[in-house]
C-alpha cells in the first residue's frame, strides 16, 4: 500500500510529508520574567501514571515470587495474630481518618441525645408525653460529621422548621375552637383543618423540599413534617376544640436539646472548618485544571485523540467534576462562617475566584472541542490535486494519519523551521496535500509557542492559590501577572507569524476548487480557534491573578476590619447594593420542567421564527387586552410542575389524615401509629416516580432492618437502661457509617428512627414515663411496638407510591426525554438567532447568548443527569430504561455546549467590531445565514426524532456542503483582501469560532 503512486508517477512514499522537528522553545519563567530557550518536557501526568505507581506490574514483581510464601506465619495461631494485626491497623487507619472522626462524632452526639430518654432528670424536663428520643433522633438527622458553617445552617433550619411547625400547630388549634366552640360547626371545623392546615401545610413543605433541593432543607422538612403531624392528628387537641400548648413546647425543647448536643459535638472535637475545606478544595482543583491543560495541549500538539481515551485520563476529568462539586458545597457552607466571623468582604472575594475557576474549567472545555474537531479533520481524505480533480488522489484513512504523526522532536530555536514542508510538494505541479502535512506546517511554528504557554501557566498554576496547611495563606507571587502577562504576547506574535507563514506558502496559494479550498480553511480555522482558545484561558487566568491579589490583600491586612454588615438591618439596602456589585458567583437551582415556565423557554416564548421580537408585537398586545388571555396568565402558577407536585402532596395527606378526624377510624389510626405511616408518605414522596421508588425502598429496608435490631436489643438487655445505652451507641457506629462513610443518609437515618421508635419508646413505656397503657404498657410487648411500626411505615410508603404514580405522575424517563428535546430546541434556536450577525447589526448579546444564558444551559443538562439517575430506578413493562443511550447522547450534548462555549468567549470579548471583522461578516452574510439555519434545523430534526421515539431518517440535511462554502469564502477573502479593508489574524477568530 505503501508503494502507489499518484497521478502523476510519484511513489506515494516520497510524498508522504515528514513530521516537522519542533524548535527549542522560548519560554518565560514565572517567578522572575526571565526568557530562556529550553527543551519543554511537561513529564507524565499524574492523572495519567500507572495507577499502582510508576513502572509496570512485571516491572514491581519480583523474580522469586515464591520467596513470600516461605516467609508468611504458619500455624492457626500465627494465622490468627496476624490477621488480628491487621484489623487492627486497619481499625486505627480509619479511625484517625476524616470519615473515621466523623463517625466516631455521630456516636457521641447520639449517646448524648440518647440521655434524654435515660437519664430521669432531664426525661422530666420533657414531660409526660411520648416522643423524647426524638432527641437523639435529631442528632442522627443533624449529625455533627459537617462543617461549622453546614452546622450554622443547620441551626437556622432548625429554627425555621419549629417556627413553621408552630405557626401550623396553633392556627389549626385557633381555628378548631372558632369552628366547634363559637359557631358549633365542628365537622366544618374538621374539613377546613384537614384541607387548608394539614393538607396544605404539608404540601407547602413538598413545594419548599423541592424547589429548594438542599439536604439539610430536606432533613429540616421532614422533622417538621413530623412535628405538624403529631400535633394535628395524634394529641387530639385539634380533634377536641382545645388549646394545647404541651406537644409544641415539648418539640422546642426537643430540638433546642438535639441541636445543642450535636452542635457542642460538631465544635469542640476534631472540629472542621468549611473556609479551610474550600481552600483545600481549590488546591485540588487548581491543580486538577493544570493537568487537564497539560495533557489538552499535549493532545492537541501529537494529533491523536488516544490520550484522550484512555481511562486514567477519564478518571481525572470524574475527578474534576467532583472536585466542582465539592468546591460550590464548601462555598456556601464557608459563606455562614464568614458571616459568623464579621469576614463577609473575604467571602465575595472567595465567591468571584470560584467563578473564575469555573471559567477556567470551562475553558478547558472549549480546548478539549477545539482538540477533538482537529482529530476529525486529521481523519478526512487529501485535499487533491490542484485541479481538484485527480481521479488518482491517494485517499488516506484515519489510522495511516495516526501514524504520520511521530513523536515530536524539538531542535535548535535558530533551526530551520521553514523547510518543513516537503520539497516535492513545492516542486511538483500535482502535488497532493492532506490534513497532516496543513497541521504539520502549523504545528511547526506554532507548537513551541503553545508549549511555552502551556508551561508557564502550568508553573504559576502548580504554585496557586494557597500554601500549605492548616494556615492556607495566599501565595502569589508579583511577578507572576507579569510574566504571564509577556508570555501572551509572545504567544500572540508566533500565532500571527504561524498564520502567515502558512497562508503565504507556495503550496496554499495555487488555483483549486471551493471544496479543496474549504477543507484547507477549516484546517486552518480548527488551529486557529484553538491558539484563540489557549490565549482565552490565559487572560482568564490573568483575572484569576487579580482576584487573588484583592484576596491576599484582604485576609492579611484586612482595611476595612471586620463587619457584620448582614446584622445591621437599618443598612440592608446599603449593604445588598453594595455587595451586589461585588458578588459575581450566584447559585441558582433549575428544574427541567415540561411546561413553559422552563428558564430555556420562558425567556424566548415570544420570540419567532426569523429572530425579531418586533413582529408579533402587535398582534400580542391585543391578546393581552383580552380577559381569556389575563386569567390563563393569572393561572400560570398551576401548570408548573412544582405547583403539581404540592398540590397532590397536599392532597394525599389530607386523605391519609381523613381517619384521625373520624370518631369511629380514630382509635385504629393511633393504634397503629398512623401518624409514622403518614410521615412516611411526606418522605416518600418526590417530584418523580423514580425518586419516589427509590426512597420508599430505602425507608422500607431501613425500617424492618432497625425493627429487628431494636426487637434484639431489648431481647438482650431486658430493658436495661446502661445495656440499651450501650447497643445505642453501637448502633450509632454502624449508622453513622453508613451515612457519613457510604453516603447512604436516607437508610442509615431511617434504622435508627425505627430502633428509637421502638427501643427508647419501650422503656418509657416501662418506667412509667408515659400516660400510654397501649403496647403493654408498663411491660412493653417490643414485639407488638416494632410491628405497628413497620406497618405504619409500609400503608405509608404504598401510599406515596400510589399517590406519585396516579395523581399528576411525572415519570423522570419522560421528563428526561421531552428535556433534552427542550435543550436541543434552544440550542438551535441560538443558532437560528445568528449570533455573529446580531454583532453585525448592532443587537446587544442578549440577542444572541450571553455568559448567564450559558450558565443556564449547563444547569439545565446537570438537572438531566440527575433524571437519568432517577429514572434508573423506574419499572417499565414495555423495555428496561435505555440508560446508556441517554448517557451518551448527554455526553454528546455536554460537548456540544463545549464548543458553544468556545465560541461565545470569542463573540463576547469584545462587543464592538473592528473594520476588518465587519468586512469579513459582511462578505459572508449568506453563507453565514444558510449555515446557522441549517444547524438549526438539524436541532429540530433531533427533538422532533426524540420527542416522537422515532428514529432518524437515513437522508438527514448534511451541512457538509453549507460549511464548506462558508470556508471556502473566508479563504477567498483571505487571498483577495476585497474592497481595500487590511484585516488581521484576530478578525477571522469569529468565523474561526463557527
Amino acid at each position: 500500500m505503501t508503494s502507489e503512486a499518484n497521478g502523476n508517477g510519484t511513489p506515494r512514499s516520497s510524498q508522504r510529508p515528514f513530521r516537522p522537528t519542533l524548535r527549542q522553545a522560548t519560554l518565560i519563567l514565572p517567578k522572575t520574567g526571565q526568557r530562556v530557550q529550553r527543551r519543554v518536557t511537561f513529564g507524565e501526568s499524574q492523572c495519567l501514571q500507572h495507577p499502582n505507581g510508576n513502572g509496570s506490574a512485571e516491572e514491581r514483581t519480583p523474580l522469586l515470587g515464591l520467596q513470600d510464601a516461605y516467609r508468611r506465619p504458619s500455624g492457626t495461631p500465627r494465622i490468627l495474630l496476624e490477621a488480628s494485626k491487621r484489623l487492627l491497623h486497619d481499625g486505627w487507619t480509619f479511625a484517625t481518618s476524616r470519615t473515621g472522626k466523623g463517625v466516631i462524632k455521630c456516636s457521641i452526639a447520639y449517646f448524648l441525645g440518647s440521655l434524654a430518654t435515660f437519664v430521669p432528670a432531664i426525661a422530666a424536663m420533657l414531660g409526660q408525653q411520648d416522643g423524647k428520643h426524638m432527641v437523639a433522633t435529631i442528632t442522627v438527622y443533624f449529625h455533627p460529621a459537617r462543617s461549622q458553617g453546614s452546622m450554622f445552617q443547620a441551626m437556622l433550619c432548625a429554627v425555621a422548621a419549629f417556627a413553621y411547625a408552630a405557626f401550623i400547630g396553633f392556627t389549626s388549634m385557633g381555628i378548631s375552637i372558632l369552628f366547634g366552640r363559637v359557631l358549633d360547626l365542628v365537622i366544618l371545623g374538621h374539613a377546613v383543618v384537614l384541607i387548608f392546615f394539614c393538607g396544605g401545610g404539608l404540601g407547602f413543605i413538598g413545594w419548599i423540599k423541592q424547589h429548594l433541593g438542599h439536604p439539610l432543607v430536606n432533613i429540616s422538612c421532614s422533622l417538621t413534617s413530623l412535628a405538624i403531624i403529631t400535633v394535628v392528628t395524634k394529641e387530639g387537641a385539634v380533634q377536641a376544640g382545645r388549646f394545647s400548648d404541651d406537644k409544641i413546647v415539648q418539640v422546642l425543647k426537643m430540638i433546642v436539646m438535639g441541636v445543642l448536643a450535636t452542635t457542642a459535638v460538631s465544635f469542640m472535637i476534631f472540629p472542621v472548618s468549611a473556609r479551610t475545606d474550600l481552600r483545600e478544595n481549590l488546591i485540588s482543583f487548581t491543580d486538577s485544571i493544570s493537568e487537564l491543560l497539560v495533557q489538552t495541549t499535549q493532545t492537541f500538539l501529537l494529533g491523536s485523540e488516544e490520550q484522550l481515551k484512555t481511562p486514567q485520563y477519564k478518571n481525572a476529568m470524574d475527578q474534576h467534576k467532583k472536585l466542582l462539586a465539592s468546591v460550590e458545597k464548601n462555598l456556601v457552607e464557608a459563606k455562614y462562617e464568614h458571616f459568623v466571623a464579621g469576614t463577609e468582604r473575604e467571602y465575595w472575594l472567595e465567591a468571584k475566584l470560584v467563578s473564575c475557576m469555573q471559567k477556567l474549567a470551562q475553558n478547558i472545555g472549549g480546548l478539549r472541542s477545539a482538540a477533538t474537531t482537529q482529530f476529525v479533520i486529521l481523519a478526512q481524505p487529501s485535499l487533491g490535486s490542484p485541479d481538484g480533480n485527480d481521479p488518482d488522489a491517494r485517499i488516506i484513512s484515519s489510522s495511516e494519519n495516526a501514524r504520520a504523526l511521530p513523536i515530536i522532536d524539538e531542535t535548535s530555536e535558530n533551526g530551520d523551521a521553514n523547510s518543513t514542508m516537503p520539497t516535492p510538494a513545492e516542486d511538483s505541479e500535482d502535488s497532493v496535500l492532506t490534513p497532516v502535512d496543513v497541521f504539520a506546517e502549523f504545528i511547526s511554528h506554532l507548537g513551541p509557542s503553545m508549549k511555552s504557554l502551556a508551561f508557564t501557566m502550568k508553573e504559576i498554576l502548580d504554585d496557586l492559590p494557597f500554601g500549605s496547611g492548616p494556615q492556607y495563606e495566599v501565595t502569589i507571587d508579583a511577578q507572576y501577572k507579569s510574566s504571564l502577562e509577556d508570555a501572551v504576547k509572545l504567544y500572540s506574535r508566533s500565532r500571527q507569524d504561524a498564520l502567515s507563514r502558512l497562508y503565504v506558502h507556495k503550496e496554499v496559494n495555487k488555483q483549486r476548487s471551493v471544496d479543496v479550498e474549504a477543507d484547507f480553511e477549516e484546517i486552518a480555522a480548527s488551529c486557529g480557534v484553538f491558539s484563540y482558545a489557549l490565549q482565552d484561558f490565559a487572560s482568564e487566568m490573568l483575572n484569576y491573578l487579580d482576584i487573588l491579589d484583592s484576596l491576599k490583600l484582604e485576609t492579611e491586612e484586612r482595611p476595612d476590619g471586620r463587619t457584620w454588615d448582614w446584622l445591621k438591618v437599618w443598612q440592608s439596602k446599603r449593604w445588598r447594593s453594595s455587595t451586589n456589585s461585588t458578588k459575581s458567583h450566584q447559585y441558582r437551582d433549575y428544574e427541567p420542567g415540561l411546561s413553559e415556565t422552563s428558564p430555556l423557554v420562558s425567556q424566548d416564548a415570544n420570540i419567532p421564527p426569523d429572530g425579531s421580537p418586533h413582529v408579533l408585537e402587535n398582534e400580542q398586545n391585543s391578546q393581552k387586552k383580552t380577559v381569556r388571555y389575563r386569567v390563563w396568565k393569572a393561572l400560570e402558577i398551576f401548570r408548573r410542575d412544582d405547583t403539581k407536585f404540592a398540590i397532590k402532596v397536599g392532597a394525599g395527606a389530607a386523605l391519609y389524615a381523613l381517619p384521625s378526624f373520624i370518631t369511629v377510624t380514630r382509635p385504629i389510626y393511633q393504634h397503629f401509629r398512623g401518624e409514622w405511616g403518614l410521615l412516611s408518605y411526606m418522605l416518600v414522596c418526590a417530584m418523580t416516580i423514580g425518586a419516589s421508588n427509590t426512597t420508599g425502598f430505602a425507608r422500607f429496608g431501613g425500617t424492618c432492618g432497625g425493627a429487628v435490631c431494636a426487637v434484639l436489643a431489648w431481647a438482650i438487655s431486658d430493658g436495661n437502661a446502661f445495656a440499651l445505652a450501650a447497643i445505642g451507641w453501637l448502633m450509632s457506629i454502624w449508622t453513622a457509617y453508613i451515612i457519613v462513610a457510604q453516603g447512604r443518609g436516607p437508610m442509615g437515618r431511617f434504622i435508627m428512627l425505627t430502633y428509637n421508635l421502638s427501643a427508647l419508646y419501650a422503656y418509657s413505656l416501662s418506667i412509667k414515663d408515659l400516660d400510654d397503657d397501649d403496647e403493654g404498657g408498663i411491660s412493653p410487648i417490643i414485639t407488638e411496638i416494632a410491628f405497628h411500626r413497620v406497618v405504619a411505615v409500609l400503608t405509608g410508603c404504598l401510599w406515596g407510591l400510589i399517590v406519585t404514580r396516579l395523581i399528576w405522575p411525572i415519570s423522570a424517563g419522560e421528563k428526561l426525554k421531552d428535556g433534552l428535546g427542550i435543550l436541543w430546541l434552544r440550542m438551535g434556536l441560538i443558532w437560528k438567532r445568528m449570533p455573529l450577525e446580531c454583532r453585525l447589526e448592532g443587537r446587544t448579546s442578549n440577542a444572541s447568548m450571553d455568559m448567564a444564558e450559558e450558565t443556564r444551559l449547563h444547569q439545565y443538562l446537570d438537572q438531566l443527569e440527575k433524571l437519568r439517575n432517577s429514572a434508573k430506578s423506574e419499572v417499565h413493562l414495555r423495555a428496561p430504561f435505555p440508560d446508556g443511550s441517554y448517557q451518551r447522547l448527554l455526553g454528546y450534548t455536554a460537548s456540544m455546549l463545549d464548543a458553544f462555549h468556545a465560541m461565545n468567549i470569542i463573540i463576547l470579548k469584545d462587543p464592538n467590531l473592528s473594520s476588518g471583522e465587519a468586512a469579513i461578516l459582511r462578505s459572508t452574510s449568506v453563507e453565514r445565514a444558510q449555515l446557522s439555519l441549517r444547524i438549526s434545523h438539524l436541532f429540530q430534526v433531533m427533538a422532533s426524532s426524540i420527542a416522537l421515539e422515532y428514529p432518524l431518517n437515513d437522508a438527514l440535511p448534511s451541512i457538509e456542503h453549507t460549511r464548506d462554502r462558508l470556508l471556502a469564502k473566508v479563504f477567498s477573502f483571505r487571498k483577495e483582501e476585497k474592497a481595500g479593508v487590511v484585516t488581521s489574524d484576530e478578525d477571522f477568530a469569529l468565523l474561526y469560532s463557527y
